[in-house]
């Protein structure tokens, strides 16, 4: 079985209620998703190795270079 890899830029805009909330690009594929907690962090990662994306582009969020 071959496993899918991705590298995945995560942003982390602030720490509340004990958890992290912010952004995660996934370089590969330049989708960006917010996330308000570290599961849903972990949750939006896995969504997309596993299927190859995650749920939704947000327009306006590249990745930028430098």
């Amino acid at each position: 079985m071959k496993k899918h890899k991705g590298t995945f830029i995560v942003k982390v805009d602030n720490y509340q209620n004990g958890t992290w909330q912010g952004c995660v690009t996934w370089a590969e594929e330049n989708i960006t998703e917010h996330f308000r907690s570290s599961l849903e962090l972990i949750k939006l990662i896995d969504e997309a190795v596993n299927s190859g994306a995650i749920y939704q582009q947000i327009p306006g969020d590249n990745v930028s270079a430098g």
